[in-house]
């Protein structure tokens, strides 16, 4: 598996899910498409290590296989590794925008499924207690019947939207949100992550990616450079 690959698939879905956001139906797909290449990438990693601990795995990789042949060979250098990689891991997703996706890809290991997307408004100008806004609207086969329908929904429920969130802001002394300074995008919930909206989670989740497949490189060899 090439690893760069997925990584360039992950920043494909990315535009893609920009493109059709805030439609369901495509933003759905392709953020299940950036979340299987998320998959692939780290079992690009376990592919690689395979190769130089020299471990002859020779079924699909996993995290578990590798591992489980880790320790049948007794190889101390690979089970350092697995156990660097599992700390590196957790300590990238300790944040909630890495952590959400994170828990995404467990949900699709486990059931296949994502939770089922909304549509919010939210400030163009993001501030840390900002509120969302969810958009109801009438759907075709899970598709936006039409752009037409849900800018009329949304006209209809912005100015309640603007007094809440302007009243916040009023609070902290934060700029006040003007009617066109508003997005419509998708957004999550996943255990305690609400309110996460897919585009921006996937994107900036690209560089703690790399991040782990450049260290998880560089520790691979630090630990078969005397094998």
């Amino acid at each position: 598996m090439n690893i760069e690959e997925q990584i360039r698939d992950c920043e494909i879905c990315v535009k893609q899910i920009k493109q059709y956001d805030p439609d369901p139906f495509y933003v759905n797909h392709f953020f299940k498409e950036f979340i299987n290449s998320v998959s692939n990438t780290y079992d690009g990693i376990f592919e690689e290590a395979n190769r130089d601990f020299g471990l002859f795995i020779s079924e699909k990789i996993s995290l578990e296989k590798f591992h489980e042949k880790a320790i049948k060979k007794n190889d101390q250098n690979a089970i350092k590794f697995f156990q660097w990689f599992l700390q590196k891991y957790e300590y990238e997703h300790g944040n909630p925008y890495p952590n959400f996706i994170k828990k995404i890809c467990q949900c699709k290991i486990k059931s296949e499924r994502i939770p089922e997307i909304k549509i919010m408004i939210r400030a163009s100008d993001r501030y840390e207690d900002d509120i969302n806004q969810q958009i109801k609207v009438s759907l075709s086969n899970e598709k936006l019947r039409s752009k037409e329908e849900l800018d009329i929904e949304v006209k209809r429920q912005l100015p309640v939207f603007l007094e809440i969130i302007n009243h916040k802001r009023n609070e902290k002394n934060e700029p006040k949100v003007g009617k066109n300074q508003i997005n419509v995008s998708t957004f999550l919930d996943i255990e305690n992550h609400k309110d996460i909206e897919i585009a921006y989670a996937a994107e900036i989740y690209i560089p703690v990616m790399k991040r782990l497949v450049e260290e998880s490189r560089r520790k691979i060899k630090e630990l078969t450079i005397w094998k």
